[in-house]
C-alpha cells in the first residue's frame, strides 16, 4: 500500500481547513501509535531468528569496530 496518498489527502484537508479544524487529536495519535507499535511487533514475532548466532555475529561486529576505530586513531594520531 502506498503511504504517500494517505500522507497528502491529510496534509491537504489539514490545509485546506486549518482554521474549522480545532480539535484535540492527542489522544486518538496516542491509540494509533500504540496500535502501530503493537502490530509491529507481531510482525517481528512471526519472524524466525537463530538469536544465538545473531548475537554472536553482532558482538564481533561491535569488537572489530572498536578495534578498527582505534587502529586508525593510532595511525593517524599516534601515541603520545
Amino acid at each position: 500500500m502506498n503511504i504517500f496518498i494517505p500522507l497528502l489527502l491529510g496534509v491537504l484537508i489539514g490545509r485546506i481547513f486549518r482554521q474549522k479544524l480545532r480539535m484535540d487529536l492527542d489522544k486518538p495519535l496516542s491509540a494509533t501509535l500504540l496500535l502501530l507499535i503493537f502490530f509491529m511487533g507481531v510482525e517481528a514475532g512471526k519472524v524466525e531468528i537463530d538469536a544465538l548466532s545473531l548475537l554472536i555475529v553482532s558482538v564481533t561486529f561491535a569488537a572489530l569496530t572498536i578495534l578498527g576505530s582505534l587502529a586508525f586513531s593510532l595511525l593517524v594520531g599516534g601515541r603520545r
